[in-house]
């Protein structure tokens, strides 16, 4: 194959499929994977029958910890290797971390820290050896500022992707492999309605704090492209990124105790 390939994680929906569009529209074929087989299929029709491109969907449950090699196999018996990777499969735990089941915790770990860990891991080789990669780890403003109350690993694993992100941007700087952990704030998608906190969010925000998904993928293309290590799309999420470095921690975490339960199903 000539083109190279993006595969993309939680593509069924908002940022996920906005990034399967824009990679296919510069070209790449696209393997689609995320839990809802009929979204895979029609928005794999879509971008077929728009941009001309292969696309492959994997129907795979990243809690599962088989899914990541499972996804990669699949993806080799197709004689296709992973050129650029959106680790964008995520979701809010609502509760506090006392009143909700370890199950239910380790499956947001499994989800958001181990599987986007693996993915890469397995991956970055091939792209180290062909001199050309591309990783975006979707992470959040939620990994920049405070942790919260409720949803209590959410922030944890964003940060985590952050400094994960900084971190393989410096081991392949020379190497041709494009690291970037792109982070965005309050985004037009299905994630509050998938966690229940849609009425409550919708009520507390004012929409000069939303982008759409469009917006948020294109920033995290660029970002990636341009080799930068973090990326907050959008001018007042960069300056509450900015302002949380200038503030006393203390300050900081006081002002997440008043604001939390503004955004939080608690």
């Amino acid at each position: 194959m000539d083109r190279k390939l993006a595969l993309i994680t939680g593509a069924s929906a908002g940022i996920g499929a906005a990034f399967a569009k824009i990679y296919a529209s510069h070209g790449y074929d696209v393997a689609l994977t995320a839990r809802r087989a009929d979204r895979l299929d029609r928005l794999a029709e879509d971008i077929g029958l728009r941009h001309g491109v292969e696309t492959l969907t994997v129907p795979a449950d990243l809690a599962d910890p088989a899914a990541p090699a499972a996804i990669l196999d699949h993806l080799t018996a197709h004689g296709r290797v992973v050129d650029a990777l959106i680790n964008n499969a995520g979701y809010g735990q609502p509760g506090t971390y006392a009143d909700t089941t370890w199950e239910q915790q380790a499956a947001v770990l499994q989800v958001m820290l181990t599987a986007p860990s693996e993915l890469a891991h397995r991956v970055l080789p091939g792209m180290v050896d062909r001199r050309f990669g591309r990783i975006v780890n979707v992470a959040s403003l939620a990994g920049l500022i405070p942790g919260s109350a409720g949803h209590t690993l959410y922030g944890a694993t964003k940060s985590y992707l952050v400094k994960f992100s900084q971190s393989l941007h410096l081991e392949n700087l020379a190497t041709g492999v494009h690291v970037s952990a792109l982070c965005p704030g309050f985004t037009y998608s299905e994630f509050h309605d998938a966690n229940g906190t849609r009425e409550k969010i919708s009520a507390s925000t004012p929409p000069w704090l939303w982008l759409g998904a469009d917006e948020v993928a294109a920033a995290g293309y660029e970002a990636v492209e341009a080799n930068r290590a973090v990326a907050v799309p959008g001018a007042p999420n960069k300056a509450i990124a900015g302002l949380v470095k200038l503030i006393p921690d203390e300050w900081a975490l006081a002002l997440m105790a008043a604001q939390g339960p503004r955004f939080r199903k608690v």
